[in-house]
């Protein structure tokens, strides 16, 4: 069993948590400057290691093992959402320098954007597998404030450097390690969870057009009202979807913008951001079926019209069988009966490393289930024994 420095694991995870300190988490959204300083801190530590360090174009940072292989990859990303957690992501990408640094063959990377600040997220990991296209790097912008994609690179000084590929035939596998940003660990007083597989995500645009009109002068029965269709139809969805979900299905609307959005105006179009997610294609199919419909449904009873647009369809991504093995047999000897195989309800940049290669996910107790949110925890006993059973699990597949 390679020989785990879990004091210096934490020391890393809590010194990291400084940059971009908010409350007891971090805001540190991507090529914020806050970002750009937590990536010259991984880009010092990788080199004390004695991996090369190296950032790309799109601000992935890597750090390549000098030895020989087989390698494993392992990380993940260190950018948050606004005013979040010091864990998701951070986690997986110390816990690939813990795993370096007890000598194993194992590159460490820190994808950029996993976290979605930019129109298509995951930046990095994409472009690593050359799934990114520039004119796509062309179209996107910051979700919060429209910056252009292009302009954010410029500023972070990442502007005219080349984008890195991912080196063909060198990675055995992929292992990420992350909170579980659920209850379930922690409600069934366990300690670690082998995950099985991650969700995909499919997400949509439900535009609503009516008719902008005055408050006051606008009898009801003449009112063309997209925000309150906007209402009827979201209710509608979460009234017919669990008639067609899996056991592990979610639906959430994230936004619902109207325009003009002024108290004394009727909503003239609403605009609605969308997403389900499951880790079963069929399922998937009917709630969009489901959703269609519902859709169709709303446009024969108001008296406005609803366009459904898809943005995105990502698939989903089973975990590797022998590595799950691994990460079983693992936890199995250093947490016996403490653990569980359980699936991801979130995205996470290993659903895309398994178009390239097999991969493997572990997760950690959330305290309350809270993440996406600066309370975000995880007991320290917790962290280390994971980073402990993720490096026995690296050796025991590596040995295979």
């Amino acid at each position: 069993m390679p020989q785990i420095d879990a004091d210096r694991f934490l020391r890393d995870l809590n010194e990291l948590r400084r940059i971009g300190a908010y409350k007891t988490g971090v805001h540190r959204p991507t090529y914020s400057s806050e970002d750009m300083e937590s990536r010259r801190w991984l880009m010092e530590r990788i080199a004390e290691i004695g991996l090369d360090p190296s950032i790309d174009g799109i601000g992935n940072v890597y750090g390549r093992h000098k030895g020989a292989g087989p390698h494993l990859l392992a990380g993940s990303h260190i950018e948050t959402q606004n005013y979040a957690g010091w864990l998701d992501g951070a986690l997986g990408v110390v816990a690939g320098l813990a795993l370096a640094r007890a000598g194993l063959p194992v590159d460490v990377v820190a994808f950029a954007d996993e976290e979605g600040h930019f129109e298509g997220g995951f930046l990095g990991s994409r472009s690593i597998l050359g799934l990114l296209p520039d004119d796509e790097i062309d179209r996107s912008r910051n979700r919060t404030d429209g910056i252009p994609l292009r302009d954010a690179l410029a500023t972070a000084g990442l502007a005219g450097k080349p984008r890195m590929q991912l080196e063909k035939g060198r990675h055995k596998g992929f292992l990420e390690m992350h909170i579980e940003q659920g209850t379930q660990l922690e409600q069934a007083g366990l300690r670690a969870g082998v995950v099985t597989g991650i969700v995909a995500i499919w997400q949509w645009r439900i535009t609503i057009e009516g008719m902008q009109d005055h408050a006051g002068g606008t009898t009801m029965a003449e009112r063309r009202d997209a925000g309150l269709a906007a209402v009827r139809l979201l209710a509608m969805i979460d009234q017919e979807f669990p008639k067609v979900c899996g056991e592990r299905s979610t639906w959430t609307c994230g936004r619902i913008a109207v325009e003009p959005g002024a108290p004394s105006i009727i909503p003239g179009r609403a605009d609605i951001l969308f997403q389900f997610r499951d880790i079963d294609v069929a399922v998937l199919e009917r709630m969009e079926r489901c959703l269609r419909a519902c859709v169709q449904e709303s446009n024969r009873r108001e008296r406005t019209t609803a366009t459904l647009l898809n943005i995105s369809k990502s698939l989903p991504a089973p975990c590797d069988p022998a590595m799950m093995a691994a990460l079983d047999a693992a936890a199995e000897g250093l947490a016996p009966g403490l653990w569980q195989r359980m699936p991801s309800g979130a995205g996470h940049d290993a659903q895309y490393m398994a178009r390239a290669m097999p991969v493997a996910m572990l997760f950690t107790p959330s305290i309350g289930g809270i993440s996406h949110h600066w309370a975000e925890d995880t007991k320290e006993e917790d962290l280390a024994l994971c980073c402990r059973i993720l490096g026995d699990a690296a050796a025991r597949f590596l040995a295979e």
